[in-house]
């Protein structure tokens, strides 16, 4: 059975590549760039025929000889194809890795542009199955476009961080992250940007259940919000002010919220609803219930209280009769005041 060309054409490539490696005493210095051209060949014949492994091999060997003539951007974009195969051969982990050591080498060269723009490419491969590993590549790509001060550039990575974050359900630290992408907007005065964000902050501290953040970031940034977007964030807040679960629904279905980003409108979605606080009935006698307790003692100390009762009653009879007999004697008007007649 014969082989496939491609794979044929890829091994003389390398046998090429190892040629050029060899020293002699005529050949004190190995020839590391015709051996990384050769190596380059060589991945691309095993691309070609799918032996995504062996085209690996050959991009890191390719790698090795441009690093050895200090080559640090071909060497860069040899990693950067590597990366490619990793993600054919299910290897997301190790996609991470060399973004990493591709960024490094192209900040070696100089393009941290580049740098940063592997990095991005890496956190779109992993970030359905690895949104952690995502997450510090696209933070680590926005340090990097700061290196150069490309301000825009780093808000756009930022804002990836703010919506894997509310992703995540980490809801403090998107708060966080959103602050610092409106804070890098308003250095390059990107205002209709910063309007869009502040919906999303609003969102996010009402996620967190902190309406009192939620009402602050509105003041803070509700300025720089268009017309729409200051309506809806009135009602929106005005509904969880008042508990009204209602006013809540028709903000949270406004156009201009469905057509946010996913990770936001999802996020609107799932917001919980205020509930209307309540009063506790009062309690009520049940039909049928069952007699309430009475002690076996009661009546006995009901008998020995009404006993005391009568016998403090007498007493007190006794002493007040003198006295209203004398005040019967002297009341005005009586019969023996007139017994005598007028004279």
């Amino acid at each position: 059975m014969s082989k496939n060309p491609k794979i044929e054409e890829g091994l003389e490539c390398i046998r090429n590549a190892e040629k050029c490696l060899k020293t002699s005493l005529l050949k004190w210095r190995p020839d590391y760039d015709s051996a990384a051209d050769e190596y380059n060949r060589a991945a691309t014949c095993f691309r070609n025929a799918r032996s995504f492994q062996q085209c690996k091999d050959c991009l890191f060997k390719a790698a090795d000889c441009y690093k050895q003539n200090r080559s640090f951007f071909h060497a860069a974009k040899c990693l950067e194809q590597a990366m490619l195969m990793s993600r054919d051969l299910g290897n997301l982990l190790e996609v991470a890795s060399l973004a990493e050591k591709a960024c490094s080498l192209y900040q070696q060269h100089g393009s941290s542009e580049s740098g940063a723009l592997a990095l991005d490419k890496a956190a779109k491969i992993i970030e359905e199955q690895h949104p952690e590993e995502a997450l510090k590549l696209n933070q680590h790509a926005a340090d990097v476009a700061m290196t150069e001060n490309n301000v825009r550039q780093s808000a756009e990575f930022v804002g990836k961080v703010s919506r894997i974050l509310v992703k995540l359900k980490r809801y403090d630290q998107a708060a966080d992250a959103i602050r610092r992408e409106m804070g890098l907007h308003e250095q390059s005065e990107h205002v209709p940007a910063i309007g869009r964000l502040a919906v999303a902050l609003v969102l996010v501290q009402l996620a967190r259940g902190d309406y009192v953040a939620a009402e602050k970031a509105f003041k803070e940034w509700g300025n720089c919000c268009e017309a729409p977007e200051v309506q809806t964030l009135e009602m929106l807040l005005q509904g969880f002010d008042e508990e009204d679960s209602d006013t809540v629904k028709r903000a949270l279905n406004s156009p201009f919220i469905k057509h946010m980003d996913v990770e936001y409108a999802r996020l609107a979605r799932e917001l919980p609803l205020p509930q209307p606080t309540t009063v506790a009935p009062k309690a009520t006698v049940r039909e049928n219930a069952a007699p309430s307790y009475v002690s076996p003692n009661a009546s006995s100390q009901t008998a020995s209280a009404q006993v005391d009762f009568e016998e403090s009653g007498q007493s007190v009879g006794e002493h007040s009769a003198p006295a209203a007999s004398s005040v019967a004697a002297t009341t005005p008007g009586s019969e023996d005041e007139y017994e005598g007649g007028l004279c």
